[in-house]
């Protein structure tokens, strides 16, 4: 197997106006592909097990120390392999100082049928969250500390946006998730015998006074509206994060880490 790349220099080339288009959501659900930029992210998703389909590393990164080692592990795991001109791979990332790599990893789609609950999991529900990097941001949150993985409850936003895997710094090929309805999720968490704690305005016990020791979904809602009420009344519990005055919320990404940090501090950090 040849260690040199496939040399492009056009834009007009089929594999680079399909690498560009990954920025569109409709590009990304007819291939399949999304993008993952930086070697680090590159080498994470490989290791996690995702499927690279092409790897494409600009001329400028081409020498550096790492590429041979990285170019050949993507060969190995069947992935095609291309050096671009700089100007390529900025108009591939939207930037105008690109990563020295760019890799187009295949979609993984789950449903809450997919997922299998242990009784004392941690989890996190999406309810119509719409906005990109607090999802990614969730995902990293969510990584860190060590939740079984995060449903993407009805219409949110899609996890494989450049917004959002920049946003989770590469969490995204470490936590699982998966998309689901609202019934399905209800039914899934009843099923694995799970309690559903919703972060909400009408809660009446702060978030530090509900127990999450036992198997739980922390619930958080969409960024301008929050949880339906249709939705809060098929949770176990409501909770509240309190707020001294000001702003009238907190950024949806900083709620959740609020919650899932103080669920994890009740379970010791364990």
């Amino acid at each position: 197997m040849s260690s040199d790349p496939e040399i492009i220099s056009s834009s007009s080339n089929p594999l680079i106006k399909t690498l560009r288009g990954l920025e569109r959501k409709k590009v990304r659900s007819e291939t399949g592909l999304f993008l993952a930029e930086g070697a680090r992210l590159v080498e994470q998703g490989l290791d996690a097990g995702w499927a690279l389909d092409s790897l494409v590393v600009s001329m400028s990164g081409a020498e550096r120390g790492f590429m041979p080692a990285l170019i050949s592990k993507a060969k190995s795991a069947g992935a095609r392999v291309v050096q671009v001109p700089d100007r390529l791979a900025g108009q591939i990332a939207r930037k105008d100082n690109p990563q020295a790599v760019i890799g187009a990893f295949r979609q993984r789609h789950q449903t809450p049928a997919d997922l299998r609950a242990a009784p004392l999991d941690l989890w996190v529900g999406l309810y119509e969250v719409r906005d990109p990097g607090n999802l990614g941001t969730i995902l990293r949150t969510a990584d860190c500390a060590g939740i079984s993985g995060v449903i993407l409850i009805n219409q949110c936003c899609d996890p494989f946006s450049v917004e959002a895997v920049r946003a989770s710094m590469g969490s995204i090929f470490d936590v699982q998730f998966a998309h689901s309805s609202i019934d399905e999720f209800t039914q899934w968490t009843s099923k694995s015998g799970l309690a559903t704690v919703a972060a909400s305005v009408n809660g009446t016990h702060r978030h530090t006074e509900i127990d999450m020791k036992r198997g739980t979904v922390i619930l958080m809602g969409n960024e301008q509206a929050g949880i339906p009420p249709a939705v809060e009344a098929r949770c176990d519990t409501l909770c509240l994060i309190p707020m001294r005055g000001g702003a009238d919320s907190l950024n949806l990404a900083q709620a959740t880490a609020i919650m899932t940090y103080e669920a994890w501090r009740q379970r010791d950090f364990a």
